[in-house]
């Protein structure tokens, strides 16, 4: 039996916005520094949105995966080399977020603040959230032991 002729039709039709996005950027995995770039780009667009829709929601989830992805993968060395507070700074640089931005993260501009100026630790809450908003190990925000 022929592998297509085992596929069954679905009702489901994707947004308006999401093909307006499709052809735009495609989605699949990035290659290189410039593909990153723009799609860290569109992302930043996309995360603006009060109200998005379907479309720009499931575009979103999609993009997001393949930036975290390429993240991962081109930055994993990097990160293992830094301390929590430099590859806070590091993927806040890469993601062109601000200490507001930061904020929306950590709970507050507050909370963000007293973090980046070394005057308060992460906790393992803080942790899960930068672990899950920049896609990578929460191991990358943990202090490594001192060794004497």
């Amino acid at each position: 039996m022929k592998r297509h002729a085992m596929m069954t039709k679905s009702n489901y039709r994707p947004a308006d916005s999401y093909l307006t996005y499709i052809k735009q950027f495609p989605l699949r995995p990035l290659r290189n520094k410039e593909e990153y770039r723009v799609a860290v780009e569109i992302l930043g667009r996309l995360a603006s949105i009060e109200e998005a829709d379907e479309g720009e929601r499931d575009y979103m989830a999609g993009l997001s995966r393949f930036v975290g992805d390429y993240e991962s993968h081109a930055y994993r060395w990097s990160l293992e080399k830094m301390t929590p507070l430099e590859a806070i700074k590091f993927l806040m640089e890469v993601h062109q977020m601000n200490t507001t931005d930061l904020g929306y993260v950590l709970g507050s501009r507050g909370i963000a603040s007293e973090v980046l100026n070394g005057k308060r630790g992460l906790s393992k809450a803080l942790i899960g959230r930068l672990a899950a908003k920049f896609g990578v190990e929460a191991g990358t925000f943990l202090e490594s032991p001192k060794t004497v």
